[in-house]
């Protein structure tokens, strides 16, 4: 057991964490992002750090940086590329910069009101980036003035015409981003709008002729997004691609630039399943090919990696299977070659020639780490290197369980067992449920992480129900339409096969989850007593209300239908609908700025259970969003948790924490 098991949730949030890699042109530099506490331990701030490709060499901070640099990326002439706002501006935001290999950092791209992503072609020195514009703005400096206008007669407020007015926590407008291309000493090419809620995914040929981005969903497409490729020195568009009903995502250009790979997605509704695959669009004849139509997984999340290598069209991607993310390999002739045997890997970097990986890899006994790996070579071990993450040991035993679902399909989770437990000393259980529902537990969470409630004496079932990811097609179809349904009763399936142990105490269980996962634990409320305790984290509660607020309300009408014309389905799955029944007390997580299921959700739960009479604590974060990010309210959330089901689940004396 590592000394002061109580304190593990302190040492989990005090960590540098590994965010990504950068690799250089020629594979000498491997550059990592790193997120480390300020002074004050208050906020994480990021730093870049320079990694011994070889593994030989401890890290060291990449000289010439700053702390508050961050996003890495090399220029086709090894010059390290990155984001920072270093030199304010008004109005302030982040510039881009660049440091040579030897020298001071300069500034070579700014924007009123900051750059928010950028790309480097790998064989030229063009690059292109993502800045927004007001409405009626033609280019930078008229957008200056705008804002400068709008600050001077205080407004801050926002005219939409058109939805989405939220996205990713986020307040859209009233400026829209827009790619920028730069090429040589000319200025700056606006190669067109991304939407509102335009993401910066974007991409350059390498010979930086062209550009590719993809542009938002709009109101009158809420479920079809649009990928552009445009001439880098006019920024015409020569090309857009678009499926009714799917959306694409991280693009990449072949290394001869003939092909432009996208991540394709289709995504659920009442009567259709999720569905991911590569695509290979052609920008000359608009030909768009499906390369992974045998692959039931998905490749999905995570960038795709084309080869470096010029009529090489080999790919590399990650995705889950089964509890890990392993790499892929997908050849020329379509087969596909899973690459690593365990973990969930992330940042994939190729070496010039094609025979080498960087990644950074986690489980859910690991954080992130650095790791290399034969481009290759089937079901192998990382070389791990040295680089900033390492946690130290951690209390306890990961294995997995295993069991059928009520209509035979084979379901497993991840169990984590504290140390010392056995049949004479059997745990007391937590179940965490995750959030997606599209989603799984193969990686290392920072938020609702299995460890500080292990090293507090509680074993962890984590489990992949129904609609998870990594379990084929089939996971996707038996969980489709019935959002509170099967996915549910595969929880309470693997929840009864955790307990079968002897060294687990049925008699003192717990139910915790976020998002969905929040959504699941609500259900339970009013569903069964078996629980002794619930914790529910940005959670639906009544889904009727939640459709027309979420900022996916139009992603979310798609899978439950209009609540005038389909209310059954809403009856069939709003949790709230069953308040009489809230018996069990719990423990409610909300953040004033979550708008992807609004505050709302958890207030009306916490008032049903008041008038219920049900034991019910609130924890509120007004400025946090849909997950929490600040180091001391991540504490917070860890040390009222664990007082929670210590006091309801072993019955001890309830500790409020000291800072509320």
């Amino acid at each position: 057991m590592v000394n002061d098991p109580r304190a593990l949730h302190h040492r989990l949030v005090d960590r540098p964490r590994l965010t990504g890699l950068a690799l250089a042109p020629d594979g000498t530099r491997l550059v990592a992002s790193v997120q480390t506490l300020d002074d004050e331990g208050t906020r994480y701030v990021p730093e870049l750090w320079e990694v011994d490709p070889a593994g030989e060499r401890d890290a060291r901070l990449v000289t010439g940086s700053r702390r508050g640099d961050f996003a890495p990326a090399f220029a086709a002439d090894g010059t390290l590329l990155f984001l920072s706002d270093r030199d304010p501006q008004d109005p302030p935001g982040p510039a881009l910069w660049a440091l040579p290999g030897n020298g001071e950092a300069d500034r070579i791209a700014h924007h009123p009101g900051g750059l928010t992503a950028f790309a480097a072609a790998s064989r030229a020195s063009t690059l292109a980036w993502t800045a927004a514009l007001m409405p009626g703005a033609k280019d930078p400096d008229t957008h200056a003035a705008l804002l400068h206008e709008r600050d001077r007669a205080g407004v801050t407020a926002v005219l939409y015409e058109a939805t989405p007015t939220r996205a990713d926590g986020m307040d859209l407008g009233p400026a829209e981003p827009h790619t920028f291309v730069l090429r040589g000493d000319a200025p700056p090419v606006d190669a067109g709008a991304q939407g509102l809620a335009g993401a910066g995914d974007m991409a350059l040929s390498p010979d930086g002729s062209l550009v590719a981005y993809t542009r938002a969903p709009t109101s009158t497409a809420p479920d079809t997004n649009v990928v552009v490729i445009a001439d880098a020195w006019t920024g015409e568009e020569r090309r857009t691609f678009s499926r009714p009903g799917h959306q694409y995502y991280v693009p990449a250009f072949t290394a001869d630039g003939t092909r432009l790979i996208c991540q394709r997605l289709r995504e659920e509704t009442y009567d259709s399943e999720w569905q991911v695959t590569l695509v290979a669009l052609d920008p000359e004849s608009g030909e768009e090919t499906d390369l992974l139509p045998d692959f039931d997984n998905w490749p999905w999340p995570g960038r795709v990696l084309p080869s470096p290598v010029p009529g090489d069209t080999t790919l590399w991607f990650t995705g889950d299977e089964r509890g890990h993310r392993p790499v892929f390999r997908r050849d020329p002739d379509g087969t596909v070659t899973r690459l690593t045997a365990s973990g969930a890997y992330t940042s994939l970097c190729v070496t010039p020639d094609g025979t080498g990986l960087y990644a950074l890899r986690s489980a859910l006994d690991s954080p992130p780490r650095a790791v290399r790996l034969d481009a290759g070579k089937p079901d192998q071990e990382p070389v791990l290197l040295r680089a900033p993450g390492d946690l130290g040991p951690l209390p306890g035993t990961l294995t997995e369980v295993h069991t059928t679902g009520d209509d035979g399909f084979g379901l497993r989770a991840w169990l984590v067992v504290p140390e010392d437990t056995g049949p004479g000393n059997p745990a007391p259980l937590l179940v965490e449920a995750h959030g997606g529902p599209q989603g799984s537990w193969s990686d290392w969470p920072w938020q609702w992480n299995p460890w500080p409630f292990v090293a507090r004496g509680y074993a962890v079932l984590l489990p992949d129900p129904a609609l998870s990811s990594g379990y084929g097609q089939r996971m996707q179809e038996r969980g489709r339409g019935q959002y509170g349904g099967r996915p549910y009763r595969d929880v309470i399936a693997l929840t009864d096969a955790a307990l079968a142990r002897a060294d687990l105490d049925a008699g003192r269980t717990a139910l915790a989850g976020w998002s969905y996962g929040g959504y699941l634990a609500n259900c339970a409320a009013t569903r069964t007593d078996r629980f002794r305790a619930l914790v529910s984290h940005a959670g639906l509660w009544n889904l009727e209300a939640f459709q027309g607020e979420t900022d996916m309300h139009t992603y979310f009408r798609e899978i439950f239908g209009d609540p005038r014309t389909r209310r059954e389905r809403y009856e069939a799955d709003s949790p709230h609908l069953d308040a009489e029944n809230l018996m069990t007390p719990m423990l409610i997580v909300h953040s004033g700025k979550d708008y992807r299921v609004p505050t709302s959700q958890s207030m009306a739960l916490h008032h049903d259970l008041r008038r219920q009479g049900v034991p019910a604590k609130f924890l509120y974060f007004p400025e946090e969003g849909h997950g929490i990010d600040a180091p001391n309210h991540l504490r917070l959330v860890y040390e009222t948790a664990l007082n929670f089901l210590d006091h309801h689940v072993r019955g001890e004396e309830w500790r409020r924490p000291g800072l509320l």
